[in-house]
């Protein structure tokens, strides 16, 4: 009897077919913990807690027309996790060069997508180094599979930080999700299609909504064939597929907040206001001429409930141009137009019409999704991640996690990757970059750090200035 095969969603086919010897189509991950964990316990916990996504234990089968998943026969999850340790003083700078190296490396198309490699002995713990090809979810959705392994507490059994058990959702707050546009992916992003569709039809104004709805899709569908290609700058070198990672040291979150509530915006705002300052600081250490229109970088938008466990894996997600005004040098200043081009994509569907793309460029000829990945890859200069993790620590095995990293791919030629991670009272920061683009990527986190530090120090002084003006 031949092994289960069922046929790979369109939008899975396209991620699948963007992989290329430059760009692997990888999420990665690093986590750090505080105590070694027992192979024999992380065995367990991935049989019972990650192998119950059946997608795990399949390859690809690609027949030209066609791409399955079947069941691989042979499966044996010794071909997927493998022990290590890092040389000379197994410190930051050689899990960052290890880190480096795998994610320059293709995954194995012969077996099920996914790799973990534990490191031994890591700063008096250990480390997880995770692989994960892009075709089988979105890394939103595998960051939330990956946190499903972890528990709230440091006792065996206690309750997940990430339940995956299907919960039923009240339907009378469905209208409300649905209709709540926010490009915060920190908020749930509800605004898919089909859901919008279905909870409008219950509306008296339904076809006024649709109308609306339909010439909405149709402009943003315009806006981004006619939006103009990237300048031509140091970050868009062709790519020699050689990666280089690096992670800062965490912000305190509550600073982060603290800084949002004095400018009058959000977490999300204060984040990308810090990535542009660290960018417009690269160009000026570079002495690159900054373009005086800024630069765009894609950002993953997430088209799942965070409020729904995950029980299905694939993709669902679009992607949105956000503009970063590298051109502005005053941090105040530069806040209040990362926040208007903000609250202006919050009005947009463009989420919506990428996702639309992509299911059809998986079901087109492979010519087809190639030229259209270079026509999108050609409006970005990186890709950007802001994802939302656990408000308190967490625990695999009986160990703390103490430091998550997460990286999405870069398709066509962008060579940038910058990912944003919340956890317990932290945010973490990190990126990979193609050693054909002269950006040094600890240089860059540096400048992250310091992009911030002005930006909280200029906003906290404002606030002192003002609330001084109203006691005189």
């Amino acid at each position: 009897m031949p092994p289960k095969r069922t046929p790979m969603t369109a939008v899975d086919r396209s991620w699948l077919r963007m992989d290329t010897a430059s760009n692997p189509m990888m999420i990665s991950a690093v986590l750090v913990f505080d105590k070694p964990i027992a192979t024999s316990r992380l065995k367990l916990i991935l049989n019972e807690r990650f192998l119950r996504f059946q997608r795990f234990r399949q390859h690809i089968v690609d027949e030209g027309d066609k791409v399955y998943w079947q069941n691989d026969p042979l499966f044996d999850i010794d071909n997927h996790l493998h022990r290590i340790a890092l040389p000379g003083k197994a410190g930051k700078n050689e899990l960052q060069a290890l880190t480096s190296d795998l994610n320059s490396t293709s995954l194995d198309f012969r077996r099920p997508l996914w790799q973990i490699h534990y490191i031994d002995n890591y700063q008096g713990g250990c480390a997880l180094l995770i692989r994960i090809h892009h075709c089988i979810a979105d890394g939103i959705s595998l960051v939330r599979v990956l946190l499903s392994l972890t528990d709230k507490t440091p006792e065996p059994g206690s309750k997940r930080a990430f339940p995956t058990r299907a919960q039923k959702q009240p339907s009378s707050s469905i209208v409300g999700r649905v209709l709540h546009r926010a490009l915060d992916t920190t908020e749930a992003a509800t605004q898919q299609a089909r859901l919008f569709m279905q909870a409008v039809r219950d509306q008296p104004n339904y076809p006024l909504k649709l109308a609306s709805t339909a010439s909405g899709v149709a402009v943003d569908l315009l806006k981004l064939g006619l939006s103009p290609f990237e300048p031509k700058t140091g970050l868009k070198n062709p790519l020699s597929g050689r990666k280089q990672v690096a992670w800062a040291e965490p912000l305190d979150l509550a600073e982060v907040k603290a800084c949002a509530k004095a400018l009058g915006g959000t977490i999300n705002d204060v984040l990308l206001c810090a990535t542009t300052g660290a960018l417009h600081r690269h160009f000026k250490a570079s002495k690159e001429v900054i373009p005086g229109c800024g630069i765009r970088v894609a950002v993953p938008f997430n088209l799942r409930p965070l409020n729904q466990p995950i029980e299905t894996l694939g993709n669902q997600f679009g992607l949105v141009l956000v503009c970063l005004p590298i051109e502005i040098a005053d941090p105040i200043m530069c806040f209040q137009q990362v926040q208007e081009n903000m609250n202006r994509l919050k009005q947009s569907y463009q989420a919506q019409v990428t996702y639309s793309l992509l299911d059809l460029f998986g079901r087109g000829p492979d010519i087809l999704e190639r030229r259209a990945l270079d026509l999108l890859s050609n409006k970005a200069s990186a890709v950007l991640t802001n994802v939302p993790g656990p408000r308190e620590p967490v625990y695999l095995a009986g160990s703390k996690l103490v430091q998550p990293m997460f990286w999405v791919p870069q398709s066509g030629n962008i060579g940038i990757g910058m990912s944003i991670f919340s956890y317990a009272g932290t945010v973490q920061f990190g990126i990979t970059v193609d050693k054909a683009i002269h950006a040094d990527p600890n240089d860059v986190m540096d400048y992250f750090r310091d992009s911030f530090e002005a930006l909280s120090h200029a906003a906290l002084a404002g606030r002192h200035e003002s609330k001084k003006h109203q006691s005189a």
